[in-house]
């Protein structure tokens, strides 16, 4: 008797091993096309920037990538195979392709649906024009800590490249950018004695200024030139703003803002770079811009007043104050939830389209609550047609109505900078889904 309770006991044990496994990598696989079902749902399917493909074929399900991604819910098991299921949320680092133990990863960019503009660069970040380089956002690579290390990485270069120094009023390079890329570079050439200089069309920080207040940036440690290491891995937006700022001071950089360069000449063997009214001259050009470039503009009359403004750094400026924000994506979602939390303030939000979707789940789950509490008036399927010191005049529904208004948000996306890269004569491929 008490060998065939052993026997069962055994048998039970037997059972319970391959079913509690399969329970559970049926959990996983639940949770991952769940995640995967809502991406699909809202619209966000479509990664933006350099992002993994896996090999069905050769992925082994180890789950070695779910586990390195420090993005979290990007990669998921669907069928014991490792799947992007949170395209729009991949920030484009490259940990799941080091964790794979079977080289089942391969890093793209764009998609069969979506293309992606990448410049044709040399290994050392030289375009197609001699002379001009590209590092960070333009060239794929919005990490934080890619555009840093490409922006020090292509000074080096540049340092190598220069036989010589220029004639008198001809800096060895201009970088145009004081995003991530362009601090990276800057530091550089100042590690490298070379006489450079640092122009951007707004302020220091770059495509960073867009992200809106409090948004935690991915970075990694990384080493400053001359400044020292940052171990870091998640920070607000705020403390990288004075992260950067306090490597400025201490650094003795100096960064010309509020210049936007217009055209890039090649004259008698170097460059020169115009800004409205004003030249600069440089052997070296290094392009360290976003890709959105210039914000996008509704072109309406009255979009030159000063209450119209394209990112939002602080919103308690704007207590008490009767605010409008344009457009229904995730930047557009975050600024008008954090302007809804300042006390006193009215806030609509104005969107052509007939619901808000494309957004990230938690920023849509922040959105419903701020309407529901009666924070927060959205104006569906409506367009802003003109702009004035005390009003904003609206369509909706094919009818006209005025919104007393003291500050406009203008969310609309960014233009490539694809006049000025047209000027300079780089060459883009347009990849889709490719390395």
């Amino acid at each position: 008797m008490l060998e065939i309770l052993v026997y069962v006991v055994v048998g039970l044990i037997t059972l319970l091993i391959p079913l509690t496994y399969f329970l559970h990598e049926k959990e996983k696989h639940d949770k991952a096309s769940a995640t995967l079902q809502k991406a699909l749902d809202a619209g966000l399917d479509q990664p933006v920037s350099l992002h993994p493909v896996i090999d069905p074929n050769t992925c082994i399900g180890s789950g070695s990538c779910v586990s390195a991604c420090p993005e979290k819910d990007v990669l998921g098991l669907i069928h014991n195979r490792g799947s992007l299921i949170n395209p729009n949320r991949c920030i484009g680092h490259g940990m799941c392709q080091a964790a794979c133990p079977v080289d089942a990863i391969t890093l793209v960019f764009g998609t069969e649906k979506r293309g992606v503009d990448i410049p044709h660069l040399t290994g050392k970040f030289e375009t197609n024009v001699k002379g001009v380089y590209i590092a960070g956002e333009l060239g794929g690579m919005g990490l934080i800590y890619n555009a840093v290390t490409q922006g020090i990485q292509a000074a080096h270069n540049i340092a190598e490249s220069l036989e010589k120094k220029g004639k008198k009023d001809v800096h060895d390079l201009l970088i145009i950018g004081a995003g991530p890329a362009g601090i990276g570079a800057s530091l550089q050439a100042k590690r490298e004695n070379l006489d450079f200089i640092v122009l951007d069309q707004y302020d220091l920080g770059g495509t960073i200024l867009s992200y809106p207040r409090r948004k935690l940036v991915m970075t990694r440690p990384m080493e400053l030139p001359g400044y020292g290491q940052i171990k870091i891995r998640e920070v607000q937006k705020e403390n990288l703003l004075e992260l950067f700022q306090d490597v400025i001071l201490k650094s003795d950089l100096k960064v010309h803002s509020g210049r936007k360069v217009e055209e890039v000449n090649r004259v008698n063997g170097h460059f020169v770079i115009k800004t409205g009214d004003e030249e600069f001259s440089a052997q070296r050009v290094l392009l360290s811009i976003g890709r959105r470039g210039t914000p996008k503009k509704l072109n309406v009359p009255g979009e030159e007043l000063p209450k119209v403004a394209y990112k939002l750094l602080e919103p308690e400026r704007f207590a008490g104050q009767r605010i409008l924000v344009v457009g229904g994506g995730d930047s557009a979602i975050e600024a008008a939830v954090a302007l809804c939390e300042v006390e006193g303030t009215t806030v609509h939000l104005s969107y052509r389209g007939e619901r808000v979707y494309r957004c990230k789940e938690e920023n849509l789950d922040q959105f419903q609550r701020m309407v529901d509490a009666g924070k927060l008036t959205t104006l569906l399927e409506s367009n802003v047609i003109d702009i004035n010191e005390e009003e904003v005049t609206l369509t909706q529904n094919g009818k006209e109505f005025k919104l007393p208004n003291d500050q406009v948000f203008i969310f609309a996306g960014g233009e490539l900078p694809t006049r000025l890269l047209e000027q300079v004569g780089v060459e883009f491929t347009r990849k889709f889904g490719e390395a």
